[in-house]
């Protein structure tokens, strides 16, 4: 075979990679975007956007595995589910740092994976909270600012026994978030105020 010749099939095997790499990422994005769907998280009932945070971490973590880059699934993810400007950049933030936290307690192996896709809460797989439930934290706790309940923004995994003792207390980082959150769309003066009162 000729350089040229070589030449070719390897570009045409890397446009191939490209064309399903673009596929994968429109189709991982297309099955997030209704998990966080603002509209449809505001008819949940009470911590029901939880199961859907482990959903699309694996649909995360399973496209990151088939060469679907989470950055541009989420950025797709986001703007199909209609968010725009702050808003879909506190969700799509939120999102890969919760696939970051997953990772880095050990929490996806296939076996793992499979029980996030149904909604389950993981089991934590490594470091000094190993063997925990790996549970959906509310940054800004409900018994503050409750209209945050199901903001896909507000909501990050967390061991179980930390999420426990972190109770409802407002920190800098919490004031911090609802002033974004705020900015965004995602929380009303009156929820901002509320969180700004409680800080220690």
């Amino acid at each position: 075979m000729t350089r040229i010749l070589r030449l070719l099939l390897v570009l045409l095997l890397l446009a191939g990679a490209t064309a399903r790499a673009a596929g994968d990422v429109e189709s991982y994005a297309k099955k997030i975007s209704s998990l966080i769907d603002p509209a449809k998280l505001a008819t949940l009932g009470a911590r029901g956007a939880d199961s859907r945070v482990e959903k699309y971490v694996a649909l995360l973590a399973e496209g990151k595995a088939n060469g679907a880059a989470p950055k541009k699934v989420a950025a797709k993810a986001v703007a199909l589910a209609g968010m725009k400007g702050k808003a879909a950049k506190l969700t799509a933030e939120a999102m890969l740092r919760n696939l970051t936290i997953a990772e880095r307690l050990g929490c996806l192996d296939s076996k793992v994976l499979a029980e996030m896709h149904r909604g389950r809460a993981p089991t934590v797989g490594r470091g000094p909270y190993r063997g925990q439930e790996l549970s959906v934290d509310h940054i800004i706790p409900r018994a503050v600012a409750p209209e945050l309940d199901n903001v896909i923004a507000n909501l990050e995994l967390m061991p179980l026994k930390m999420n426990e003792e972190k109770n409802a207390t407002i920190t800098t980082r919490q004031v911090d978030l609802a002033r974004k959150l705020h900015q965004a769309g995602l929380l009303s003066s009156k929820g901002l105020k509320a969180v700004e009162r409680h800080r220690k």
